[in-house]
């Protein structure tokens, strides 16, 4: 038998190596990967000596050769093959242990130019990968190290099972075809390129995960979203945490001022802000004292004892902050099944994000919702200007409005939500509701602005506010009837601005 050994990753491969040739099997590699086995003390046969070619222009060309792809690709079970195979003198390959060039880590790498980025754009290694892995009934492909191990125990059992080698060959297609996504996804991004006619997402198990968003649904998390998050205790985050902390932090990142924000189903229901993260989250948490419970709370400053006391007896299933004084951490940490998680803000705020929904036979992919209005459309509609203190908190309330689900209505000051109104087929509907919790909360929302994510279709929903107590209101605009909705203000006596861009979030 003979294994070919080409990788990029070395991670126990001299290992590997040893236990191949224990074993009788002859090994032949290249490069790197022969250097590190020839130290080890491991026989090895160079690329160049089976081919009878030395690589050539740095190395681009090495294993691109009939001796290597036909060794690979020969089927063992046709004469033809065998046949050709004896007459060009090409031996046969059982095992083939490729990883490619580090491609997705040189981007990564803010010194690389573009010549080093295209220079780690594998060639030889996806051609074995593939080949090895379309000819899986005879060969061996392995790109993973977590797979040496198992492959070693079922070569001493007697040699790798149909069943192991159709296996290692899907997970061998899949990572060529990240990998190609990945140089795709670059060169995309070089030529001004948006989205593809033919496109490929790269994707990598990130966490695996119990269940969906019911236990009968199986899910797992791709991609590198816990790299911007460390779990500090409890339990493992679930699919709908996962959910409630991307939209908890993704709100609480627009705030530069100390701010707490509280989510229950990816929505916000409560956001408060002050010098205090303390009197930040009461104003949070008063904006909806039921809808808390249970669910996720954000806060972009550090969290000190104060803060912990603060927040101890409700049931929250995550908290999520920067960073965590070590008495806080101590009695936050005796709610065993309280999520606490540290985040690095300024990676979570630059983190790439495109929004991807499936939809039958189909996937919607758009661009991340990532401005909060239109500096040159920002502009008062109305007969009043709004106050500088008005004129704060429209844009509170708009930066939470973002956030909510649609149709989104949400009343505010400068410095917390008074009542949110969310989700509802109808936008004097979700002002409706939004104004009745108020109410259950014993709020006041006389003299405080509204914020609406898509434009008013009609002066209703605005007069509905107007009668709730707003002074302000802050839209989209864009609307067929906005003439009527501004003269519905002005005659209210409210000021309002159109931001020229909507904020539906479906």
């Amino acid at each position: 038998m003979t294994a070919l050994l080409s990788v990029s990753d070395k991670t126990g491969i001299v290992e590997l190596a040893g236990q191949l040739h224990a074993l009788g099997i002859r090994i032949i590699s290249t490069g790197g990967t022969a250097k590190a086995l020839k130290d080890a003390g491991i026989p090895v046969t160079s690329v160049s000596d089976v081919t009878g070619f030395p690589e050539i222009m740095d190395g681009r060309v090495k294993t691109l050769h009939p001796k290597i792809h036909g060794g690979i690709l020969g089927r063992m079970d046709h004469p033809s093959d065998l046949e050709q195979m004896r007459e060009h003198g090409i031996e046969h390959i059982d095992i083939v242990v490729v990883n490619l060039y580090p491609f997705e880590q040189t981007v990564a790498n803010p010194a690389s130019t573009d010549a080093d980025i295209i220079e780690n754009i594998d060639i030889g290694g996806p051609a074995m990968v593939r080949a090895s892995a379309k000819n899986h009934e005879h060969v061996t492909i392995i790109v993973n190290p977590k797979h040496y191990a198992s492959v070693v125990d079922q070569l001493r059992s007697g040699g790798v099972t149909p069943a192991m080698r159709r296996q290692l060959a899907m997970e061998a297609f899949s990572h060529t075809a990240q990998y190609d996504a990945r140089i795709s996804q670059y060169l995309s991004g070089t030529v001004g390129q948006g989205f593809l006619d033919e496109g490929a997402l790269p994707l990598r198990i990130d966490q695996p995960l119990r269940y969906g968003e019911n236990p009968h649904q199986a899910a797992v998390l791709y991609g590198t979203f816990t790299s911007l998050f460390e779990q500090l205790h409890g339990k493992e985050l679930s699919y709908n945490n996962i959910l409630d902390i991307d939209a908890a932090m993704g709100l609480c990142v627009e705030f530069d001022e100390p701010t707490v924000v509280i989510v229950k189903h990816n929505n916000p229901c409560g956001v408060g802000s002050d010098a205090s993260i303390v009197e930040a989250y009461r104003k949070a948490f008063a904006t909806d004292t039921v809808s808390p419970f249970g669910g996720i709370i954000a806060v972009n400053r550090p969290i000190d004892l104060s803060f912990a006391e603060e927040v101890h007896s409700l049931f929250a299933e995550v908290l999520i902050a920067p960073s965590f004084s070590d008495d806080a951490l101590a009695l936050l940490q005796k709610k065993k099944d309280r999520r606490l998680m540290r985040v690095d803000l300024a990676a979570f705020a630059d983190a790439a994000r495109t929004s991807v929904r499936s939809v039958a036979n189909g996937l919607l992919v758009q661009q991340a919702d990532a401005i909060l209005y239109n500096d040159e459309a920002l502009r008062v509609v109305t007969s009043r200007t709004p106050s500088d203190d008005e004129r704060s908190a429209m844009l509170y309330a708009w930066k939470i409005a973002k956030h909510v689900k649609s149709n989104a209505i949400v009343y505010a000051s400068h410095d917390r939500s008074l009542a949110i109104g969310a989700g509802q087929m109808s936008r004097v509907d979700s002002a409706r509701i939004a104004v009745r919790k108020a109410q259950d909360a014993g709020i006041n929302l006389s003299g405080c602005a509204v914020a609406s994510d898509a434009f008013f279709p009609f002066a209703d929903g605005l007069l509905q506010a107007a009668e709730a107590g707003a002074a302000c209101v802050i839209q989209p605009g864009g609307s067929i009837r906005d003439e009527e909705v501004i003269a519905a203000a002005n005659d209210k006596g409210l000021a309002m601005m159109f931001t020229g861009t909507r904020h539906f979030r479906h």
